[in-house]
Protein backbone atom coordinates (compact mmCIF):
# COMPACT_ATOMS: atom_id res chain seq x y z
CA UNK A 1 0.00 0.00 0.00
CA UNK A 2 3.12 2.03 0.74
CA UNK A 3 4.19 1.96 -3.22
CA UNK A 4 0.98 2.11 -4.02
CA UNK A 5 0.58 5.95 -2.88
CA UNK A 6 4.17 7.20 -4.08
CA UNK A 7 3.19 5.84 -7.62
CA UNK A 8 0.04 8.05 -7.45
CA UNK A 9 1.98 10.55 -6.48
CA UNK A 10 4.15 10.55 -8.46
CA UNK A 11 2.06 9.93 -11.76
CA UNK A 12 0.94 13.05 -13.63
CA UNK A 13 -2.89 12.39 -15.19
CA UNK A 14 -4.26 14.82 -17.04
CA UNK A 15 -7.97 15.73 -15.93
CA UNK A 16 -9.77 14.00 -19.14
CA UNK A 17 -8.00 10.87 -18.59
CA UNK A 18 -8.49 10.63 -14.57
CA UNK A 19 -11.70 8.78 -14.48
CA UNK A 20 -10.47 5.71 -16.77
CA UNK A 21 -6.69 6.10 -14.58
CA UNK A 22 -8.88 6.07 -11.40
CA UNK A 23 -10.41 2.80 -12.85
CA UNK A 24 -7.15 0.74 -13.97
CA UNK A 25 -5.54 1.88 -10.79
CA UNK A 26 -7.97 0.05 -8.83
CA UNK A 27 -7.64 -2.68 -10.98
CA UNK A 28 -3.94 -2.76 -10.29
CA UNK A 29 -4.12 -1.86 -6.67
CA UNK A 30 -6.27 -5.12 -6.81
CA UNK A 31 -3.64 -6.97 -8.68
CA UNK A 32 -0.88 -5.97 -6.07
CA UNK A 33 -2.70 -7.36 -2.86
CA UNK A 34 -3.90 -10.51 -4.31
CA UNK A 35 -0.05 -11.07 -5.39
CA UNK A 36 0.93 -10.59 -2.15
CA UNK A 37 -1.40 -12.54 -0.03
CA UNK A 38 -0.52 -15.51 -2.61
CA UNK A 39 3.19 -14.56 -1.97
CA UNK A 40 3.15 -15.05 1.85
CA UNK A 41 4.37 -18.42 2.91
CA UNK A 42 2.64 -20.91 4.84
CA UNK A 43 3.45 -20.48 8.70
CA UNK A 44 4.06 -24.65 9.84
CA UNK A 45 4.91 -25.31 13.37
CA UNK A 46 8.27 -27.76 13.95
CA UNK A 47 8.97 -29.19 16.72
CA UNK A 48 11.77 -31.70 17.99
CA UNK A 49 10.29 -35.25 17.14
CA UNK A 50 11.73 -37.15 13.84
CA UNK A 51 8.44 -37.35 12.18
CA UNK A 52 8.17 -33.36 12.15
CA UNK A 53 11.64 -32.72 11.79
CA UNK A 54 11.53 -34.71 8.52
CA UNK A 55 10.10 -31.78 7.17
CA UNK A 56 13.14 -30.07 6.87
CA UNK A 57 13.86 -32.86 4.33
CA UNK A 58 11.31 -31.54 1.76
CA UNK A 59 12.66 -28.24 2.63
CA UNK A 60 16.15 -29.31 1.20
CA UNK A 61 15.08 -31.60 -1.48
CA UNK A 62 13.40 -28.61 -3.05
CA UNK A 63 9.37 -30.62 -2.78
CA UNK A 64 7.76 -28.00 -1.16
CA UNK A 65 8.57 -25.44 -4.85
CA UNK A 66 8.38 -28.50 -6.93
CA UNK A 67 4.64 -28.86 -5.18
CA UNK A 68 3.45 -25.09 -5.72
CA UNK A 69 4.08 -24.76 -1.86
CA UNK A 70 5.70 -22.03 0.14
CA UNK A 71 6.13 -23.09 3.50
CA UNK A 72 8.02 -21.48 6.68
CA UNK A 73 9.33 -23.60 8.88
CA UNK A 74 8.63 -22.01 12.39
CA UNK A 75 11.33 -24.12 15.09
CA UNK A 76 9.79 -24.29 18.51
CA UNK A 77 11.98 -25.57 21.28
CA UNK A 78 9.30 -25.78 23.34
CA UNK A 79 6.87 -28.20 21.52
CA UNK A 80 3.63 -27.06 23.78
CA UNK A 81 4.44 -23.46 22.55
CA UNK A 82 3.73 -24.84 19.41
CA UNK A 83 0.19 -25.59 20.29
CA UNK A 84 -0.68 -22.42 21.76
CA UNK A 85 0.77 -20.45 18.80
CA UNK A 86 -1.54 -22.45 16.54
CA UNK A 87 -4.54 -21.94 19.02
CA UNK A 88 -3.69 -18.41 18.88
CA UNK A 89 -3.93 -18.51 14.83
CA UNK A 90 0.05 -17.14 14.43
CA UNK A 91 0.41 -20.50 12.58
CA UNK A 92 -1.53 -22.00 9.49
CA UNK A 93 -0.70 -25.22 10.84
CA UNK A 94 1.18 -27.23 13.40
CA UNK A 95 3.06 -30.62 13.85
CA UNK A 96 1.21 -31.89 16.73
CA UNK A 97 -0.15 -34.89 18.40
CA UNK A 98 -4.06 -36.24 17.70
CA UNK A 99 -3.88 -36.29 21.75
CA UNK A 100 -2.63 -32.86 21.82
CA UNK A 101 -5.64 -31.61 19.33
CA UNK A 102 -8.31 -32.52 21.05
CA UNK A 103 -8.40 -30.28 24.09
CA UNK A 104 -8.29 -27.04 21.56
CA UNK A 105 -11.08 -28.48 19.43
CA UNK A 106 -13.54 -29.41 22.69
CA UNK A 107 -13.03 -25.76 23.85
CA UNK A 108 -14.14 -24.68 19.77
CA UNK A 109 -11.03 -24.10 18.02
CA UNK A 110 -11.70 -24.48 14.30
CA UNK A 111 -8.45 -27.37 13.71
CA UNK A 112 -8.55 -29.72 11.23
CA UNK A 113 -6.59 -32.94 11.01
CA UNK A 114 -5.09 -33.07 7.56
CA UNK A 115 -2.20 -35.55 7.60
CA UNK A 116 -0.82 -37.89 9.68
CA UNK A 117 2.92 -37.89 9.64
CA UNK A 118 3.71 -41.29 11.33
CA UNK A 119 2.91 -43.17 14.55
CA UNK A 120 5.22 -43.63 17.35
CA UNK A 121 7.11 -47.47 17.52
CA UNK A 122 9.23 -46.62 20.26
CA UNK A 123 10.34 -43.34 19.96
CA UNK A 124 8.44 -42.34 22.90
CA UNK A 125 9.57 -44.34 26.08
CA UNK A 126 9.93 -44.01 30.04
CA UNK A 127 12.94 -44.28 31.07
CA UNK A 128 14.59 -45.36 34.50
CA UNK A 129 17.86 -44.82 35.96
CA UNK A 130 19.80 -48.60 36.59
CA UNK A 131 19.02 -48.92 40.24
CA UNK A 132 15.51 -49.17 39.26
CA UNK A 133 15.01 -53.30 38.22
CA UNK A 134 11.14 -53.65 38.69
CA UNK A 135 8.26 -52.08 38.29
CA UNK A 136 7.15 -52.20 41.66
CA UNK A 137 11.03 -50.25 41.94
CA UNK A 138 9.22 -47.28 40.33
CA UNK A 139 7.27 -46.63 43.14
CA UNK A 140 7.87 -43.11 45.08
CA UNK A 141 10.06 -41.78 42.47
CA UNK A 142 10.50 -38.69 40.91
CA UNK A 143 9.60 -38.80 37.28
CA UNK A 144 10.47 -35.83 35.25
CA UNK A 145 8.19 -35.05 32.09
CA UNK A 146 6.71 -32.43 30.03
CA UNK A 147 2.97 -32.42 31.30
CA UNK A 148 -0.02 -32.80 28.98
CA UNK A 149 2.40 -34.45 26.22
CA UNK A 150 2.15 -37.37 25.16
CA UNK A 151 4.76 -38.53 27.59
CA UNK A 152 2.22 -37.77 29.92
CA UNK A 153 0.04 -40.34 28.21
CA UNK A 154 2.56 -43.13 27.93
CA UNK A 155 3.71 -42.98 31.71
CA UNK A 156 -0.05 -43.60 32.85
CA UNK A 157 -0.83 -46.04 30.30
CA UNK A 158 2.32 -47.87 31.01
CA UNK A 159 1.24 -47.46 35.13
CA UNK A 160 -1.78 -48.60 34.64
CA UNK A 161 -0.93 -51.80 32.26
CA UNK A 162 1.26 -52.86 35.29
CA UNK A 163 -1.10 -52.34 38.07
CA UNK A 164 -0.07 -48.77 39.31
CA UNK A 165 -0.88 -45.29 38.34
CA UNK A 166 -0.08 -41.77 38.80
CA UNK A 167 -0.64 -41.57 42.58
CA UNK A 168 2.46 -44.22 42.68
CA UNK A 169 4.94 -41.87 41.44
CA UNK A 170 5.87 -37.90 41.82
CA UNK A 171 5.19 -36.28 38.64
CA UNK A 172 7.93 -33.18 38.23
CA UNK A 173 6.78 -31.03 35.23
CA UNK A 174 9.42 -29.74 32.94
CA UNK A 175 10.13 -29.67 29.05
CA UNK A 176 11.22 -32.15 27.63
CA UNK A 177 14.97 -30.99 26.77
CA UNK A 178 15.05 -29.84 30.95
CA UNK A 179 13.38 -33.26 31.86
CA UNK A 180 16.46 -35.31 29.93
CA UNK A 181 19.07 -32.85 31.50
CA UNK A 182 17.55 -33.67 35.00
CA UNK A 183 17.75 -37.30 34.55
CA UNK A 184 20.97 -37.23 33.31
CA UNK A 185 22.29 -34.69 36.14
CA UNK A 186 20.69 -37.27 38.68
CA UNK A 187 18.18 -34.87 40.08
CA UNK A 188 15.70 -37.91 38.81
CA UNK A 189 15.02 -41.34 38.92
CA UNK A 190 13.08 -41.49 35.72
CA UNK A 191 11.87 -39.63 33.00
CA UNK A 192 8.98 -39.88 30.25
CA UNK A 193 10.80 -38.76 26.77
CA UNK A 194 10.90 -38.75 23.01
CA UNK A 195 13.93 -38.82 20.65
CA UNK A 196 16.24 -37.28 20.29
CA UNK A 197 16.59 -37.68 24.34
CA UNK A 198 15.47 -41.43 24.61
CA UNK A 199 18.79 -42.16 22.36
CA UNK A 200 20.71 -39.31 24.03
CA UNK A 201 20.09 -41.09 27.97
CA UNK A 202 20.21 -44.61 26.24
CA UNK A 203 24.23 -44.11 24.76
CA UNK A 204 25.06 -41.88 28.48
CA UNK A 205 24.59 -45.43 30.02
CA UNK A 206 22.68 -43.83 32.58
CA UNK A 207 19.40 -45.26 32.59
CA UNK A 208 17.67 -47.86 30.12
CA UNK A 209 14.41 -47.97 28.52
CA UNK A 210 11.06 -49.61 30.63
CA UNK A 211 8.42 -49.05 28.30
CA UNK A 212 8.26 -47.58 25.47
CA UNK A 213 5.91 -46.53 22.39
CA UNK A 214 6.35 -49.98 20.33
CA UNK A 215 3.98 -51.42 23.32
CA UNK A 216 1.07 -49.50 22.30
CA UNK A 217 0.68 -49.46 18.62
CA UNK A 218 -1.57 -46.85 17.11
CA UNK A 219 -2.01 -44.33 20.10
CA UNK A 220 0.65 -42.02 20.09
CA UNK A 221 -0.48 -40.47 16.49
CA UNK A 222 1.98 -37.65 14.35
CA UNK A 223 -0.14 -35.16 12.52
CA UNK A 224 0.09 -31.90 10.61
CA UNK A 225 -2.87 -30.11 12.08
CA UNK A 226 -4.23 -26.61 9.92
CA UNK A 227 -6.40 -23.90 11.29
CA UNK A 228 -9.81 -23.49 9.64
CA UNK A 229 -8.86 -20.11 8.58
CA UNK A 230 -6.17 -21.67 6.29
CA UNK A 231 -8.65 -24.44 4.84
CA UNK A 232 -10.93 -21.85 4.16
CA UNK A 233 -8.81 -19.66 2.09
CA UNK A 234 -8.28 -21.40 -1.87
CA UNK A 235 -4.69 -20.40 -1.95
CA UNK A 236 -3.72 -21.44 1.40
CA UNK A 237 -5.36 -24.84 0.97
CA UNK A 238 -3.81 -24.74 -2.52
CA UNK A 239 -0.56 -24.83 -1.12
CA UNK A 240 -1.25 -27.40 1.93
CA UNK A 241 -2.37 -29.73 -0.81
CA UNK A 242 1.46 -29.03 -2.10
CA UNK A 243 2.72 -29.09 1.05
CA UNK A 244 1.32 -32.62 1.78
CA UNK A 245 2.50 -34.05 -2.31
CA UNK A 246 6.43 -33.08 -0.68
CA UNK A 247 5.61 -35.07 2.25
CA UNK A 248 4.94 -38.13 0.20
CA UNK A 249 8.18 -37.40 -1.67
CA UNK A 250 9.74 -37.00 1.58
CA UNK A 251 8.89 -40.31 2.91
CA UNK A 252 10.20 -41.95 -0.48
CA UNK A 253 12.88 -40.05 -0.11
CA UNK A 254 13.45 -41.21 3.72
CA UNK A 255 12.43 -44.65 2.45
CA UNK A 256 15.48 -45.16 -0.31
CA UNK A 257 17.75 -42.70 1.31
CA UNK A 258 17.81 -43.09 5.34
CA UNK A 259 21.59 -42.18 6.00
CA UNK A 260 21.42 -39.17 4.00
CA UNK A 261 17.83 -37.96 5.34
CA UNK A 262 19.40 -38.65 8.95
CA UNK A 263 21.81 -36.31 8.32
CA UNK A 264 19.58 -33.93 6.86
CA UNK A 265 17.63 -33.99 9.92
CA UNK A 266 20.42 -34.60 12.41
CA UNK A 267 21.80 -31.40 11.44
CA UNK A 268 18.56 -29.18 13.12
CA UNK A 269 18.78 -31.41 16.38
CA UNK A 270 22.05 -31.22 17.19
CA UNK A 271 23.06 -35.06 16.58
CA UNK A 272 25.50 -36.48 14.42
CA UNK A 273 23.86 -38.79 11.63
CA UNK A 274 24.33 -42.39 12.77
CA UNK A 275 22.43 -42.15 16.20
CA UNK A 276 19.53 -39.89 14.39
CA UNK A 277 19.64 -42.81 11.63
CA UNK A 278 19.15 -45.23 14.86
CA UNK A 279 16.40 -42.80 16.18
CA UNK A 280 14.11 -42.94 12.59
CA UNK A 281 13.59 -47.06 13.39
CA UNK A 282 11.41 -46.06 16.14
CA UNK A 283 8.97 -43.95 13.50
CA UNK A 284 6.25 -45.07 11.35
CA UNK A 285 6.49 -42.82 8.55
CA UNK A 286 2.81 -42.81 6.41
CA UNK A 287 2.71 -42.44 2.87
CA UNK A 288 0.02 -41.88 0.64
CA UNK A 289 -1.67 -45.12 1.31
CA UNK A 290 -1.27 -45.20 4.93
CA UNK A 291 -2.82 -42.11 5.40
CA UNK A 292 -5.84 -42.95 3.64
CA UNK A 293 -6.50 -46.11 5.81
CA UNK A 294 -5.52 -43.84 9.09
CA UNK A 295 -8.22 -41.71 7.81
CA UNK A 296 -10.77 -44.69 7.52
CA UNK A 297 -13.72 -44.92 9.66
CA UNK A 298 -12.88 -48.81 9.56
CA UNK A 299 -9.72 -49.02 10.73
CA UNK A 300 -9.14 -50.31 14.08
CA UNK A 301 -6.11 -47.96 14.26
CA UNK A 302 -7.35 -45.27 12.68
CA UNK A 303 -7.84 -41.73 13.71
CA UNK A 304 -11.25 -42.17 14.37
CA UNK A 305 -11.14 -45.55 16.40
CA UNK A 306 -8.02 -44.52 18.66
CA UNK A 307 -10.09 -41.13 19.17
CA UNK A 308 -12.49 -42.33 22.31
CA UNK A 309 -9.25 -44.29 23.85
CA UNK A 310 -7.44 -41.34 24.01
CA UNK A 311 -10.49 -38.90 25.00
CA UNK A 312 -10.98 -41.28 27.48
CA UNK A 313 -7.38 -41.06 29.25
CA UNK A 314 -8.04 -37.05 28.97
CA UNK A 315 -11.05 -36.95 30.53
CA UNK A 316 -9.89 -39.41 33.27
CA UNK A 317 -6.91 -37.16 33.83
CA UNK A 318 -8.70 -33.83 33.69
CA UNK A 319 -6.40 -33.24 30.45
CA UNK A 320 -9.90 -32.57 28.41
CA UNK A 321 -13.33 -30.38 29.60
CA UNK A 322 -15.81 -30.09 26.64
CA UNK A 323 -17.24 -32.64 23.35
CA UNK A 324 -15.82 -32.68 19.90
CA UNK A 325 -17.06 -34.60 17.11
CA UNK A 326 -13.50 -36.60 15.82
CA UNK A 327 -15.28 -37.46 12.53
CA UNK A 328 -15.31 -33.25 11.64
CA UNK A 329 -12.06 -32.86 13.40
CA UNK A 330 -10.24 -34.83 10.11
CA UNK A 331 -10.35 -33.11 6.63
CA UNK A 332 -9.59 -35.98 4.36
CA UNK A 333 -10.14 -33.92 0.91
CA UNK A 334 -7.10 -33.03 1.09
CA UNK A 335 -4.73 -35.80 1.24
CA UNK A 336 -6.97 -37.46 -1.47
CA UNK A 337 -6.31 -34.85 -3.71
CA UNK A 338 -2.99 -34.86 -3.02
CA UNK A 339 -2.52 -38.77 -3.54
CA UNK A 340 -0.71 -39.69 -6.82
Amino acid sequence: MTWAIFIWRKMAIPTGHKARAIALWGLLACFVVHTATAAQPLRIGVSDWPGWVAWYVAQAKGYFRQNGAEVQLVWFPNYSDSIQALAGRRLDANSQTWSDTMPALAAGVKLKVVLVNDNSAGNDALLVSNAIKDWQGLRGQRIALEQFTPSHFLLSHALAAHHLSLDDVSVINMPAPEAAAAFLAGRVQAVAVWNPWVMRIVKSGKGYVLYSSAQMPGLIVDCLVAQGQALEDPERRRQLVGMIRAWYQTVAFIEAHPQEAAAIMAGHVGLDANTYATALQGTHFFDAAANKAAFAADNPHGLLATAPIIAAFLRQHHLLTGHFDAADAIDSSLIQEASP
